[in-house]
C-alpha cells in the first residue's frame, strides 16, 4: 500500500547532511509509489530544494525561519511539529544525529506516537516494513515493525545507501510560515564555537582513523591526522585519548560518545574497552594497530597490525601515496 513519507532534512553550515539523502532513500521504499516529502529548515532552506529533488524528494517544505539557521530545540519542535500536522504523513523519518536525537523523541511524545530509533537497516517482508537496530552497545540486533498507525524512526548515519543522483527530478515547493510560541523560546544560540577540526562529518565519514591512549599525546594525533586526510577521511579518538586531554572530547567514539560505522575505520593504540567497541563494531572494515598482541581491538578486527603505531602508521601512509598516486 502506497504511504505518505515524510523526511526532516538535517542541515549543517547551511548544507544537507549525507543522513537526509539516506532517509529519503528509506522514505522512496517505505511510500511504494506514495508521496515522498521533505521538509528543510533555515534562511538557506530554499537553495536546498534542487539536491533533495534529485535524490527522491517529490515535494519539498521550506520554512525559512532564521530562528531556525541553528538548532534549538524548542523552535525546531514547535516547527516540525507544524509541518507535520500540516502533510499528515503516514511514516517520518529523521537522521538520528544530535538534532533527530533531541527533537523525535520530543515529536513522539506530544504526539501520542511510538519512536524506533538509530535504525541501521530497514526492509520489507510479507508486506510489514522492517526495522534493525543495534542493543546492548551492539552486541545483539533487534528487529522491530509498526502495527498500526504512523510509521516513525530515526536512521543512523552511514547505514543505508543514498539513491543515485537523477538531475531530471523534480519536487514542488511551498514555503511554510511557522508560527512560534515565543515564550517557549527559551534558548538562542548567540554563538558558535568550533573546537574540533574542520573537514569531513566524523559521525558520516567513510574513512575514520582513531586513537587512544597509545598515542601518547597531542602530537600524536598528527600522523593519525595525516593518514586521514590521505583517505578524506576523520580522525576519532577513545575516550581514554580524551580523558587524558590528548585531544578534545568532540572526537569522542563510544558508549558516550560519537557512534560511526565508515566503511573503514583505523584503531591506533586502542586497547578495545567494550564501552569504545559500542561506538564502532559496526564498521564494514577494521584495522587494529597495538603494540600489545593480546588487546581485545583484535577480536573484533578484520586485519591486525602487532607493533608500534608511530612506526606502523607513517609507514602505512606512505605507502598509500604511492598507489593512490600522491
Amino acid at each position: 500500500m502506497s504511504k505518505n513519507v515524510l523526511i526532516l532534512a538535517d542541515v549543517r553550515d547551511k548544507k544537507l547532511r549525507n543522513v537526509a539523502l539516506e532517509c529519503l532513500a528509506v522514505a522512496r521504499m517505505i511510500a511504494d509509489g506514495g508521496k515522498v516529502t521533505a521538509t528543510v529548515f533555515g534562511s538557506s532552506a530554499k537553495d536546498l530544494v534542487e539536491q533533495l529533488a534529485h535524490h527522491g524528494a517529490d515535494h519539498v517544505i521550506t520554512v525559512s525561519n532564521p530562528e531556525l539557521d541553528q538548532y534549538t530545540s524548542d523552535a525546531y519542535f514547535q516547527a516540525f511539529k507544524q509541518v507535520i500536522e500540516k502533510v499528515q504523513p503516514d511514516a517520518i523519518f529523521t537522521g538520528h544525529t544530535a538534532v533527530g536525537r533531541d527533537v523525535s523523541p520530543r515529536i513522539a511524545a506530544r504526539l501520542g506516537l511510538g519512536l524506533i530509533s538509530d535504525c541501521t537497516s530497514v526492509e520489507v517482508q510479507d508486506g510489514k516494513i522492517i526495522f534493525t537496530r543495534p542493543i546492548y552497545a551492539g552486541k545483539a540486533f533487534v528487529k522491530k515493525a509498526v502495527k498500526e498507525g504512523l510509521i516513525f524512526a530515526t536512521i543512523r548515519p552511514n547505514n543505508i545507501e543514498a539513491l543515485a543522483t537523477d538531475t531530471s527530478r523534480t519536487a514542488t515547493v511551498e514555503d511554510l510560515v511557522v508560527s512560534f510560541d515565543k515564550d517557549l523560546l527559551r534558548t538562542i544560540v548567540k554563538e558558535v564555537v568550533r573546537k574540533t577540526a574542520d573537514g569531513v562529518d566524523l559521525s558520516e565519514a567513510r574513512v575514520v582513523v582513531s586513537g587512544g591512549r597509545g598515542v601518547k599525546s597531542e602530537d600524536g594525533f598528527k600522523p593519525l591526522q595525516e593518514l586521514a586526510d590521505l583517505l578524506g577521511g576523520a580522525v576519532g579518538a577513545s575516550r581514554g585519548a580524551c580523558d587524558a586531554g590528548y585531544c578534545d572530547y568532540g572526537l569522542q567514539i563510544g558508549q558516550t560518545g560519537k557512534v560511526v560505522t565508515p566503511d573503514l575505520y583505523i584503531a591506533c593504540g586502542i586497547s578495545g574497552a567494550i564501552q569504545h567497541l559500542a561506538g564502532m563494531s559496526n564498521s564494514k572494515v577494521i584495522v587494529a594497530i597495538n603494540k600489545d598482541p593480546e588487546a581485545n581491538i583484535f577480536q573484533v578486527a578484520d586485519y591486525g597490525i602487532v607493533g608500534d603505531l608511530f612506526e606502523v602508521v607513517p609507514l602505512l601512509t606512505e605507502e598509500l601515496k604511492k598507489v593512490l598516486g600522491k
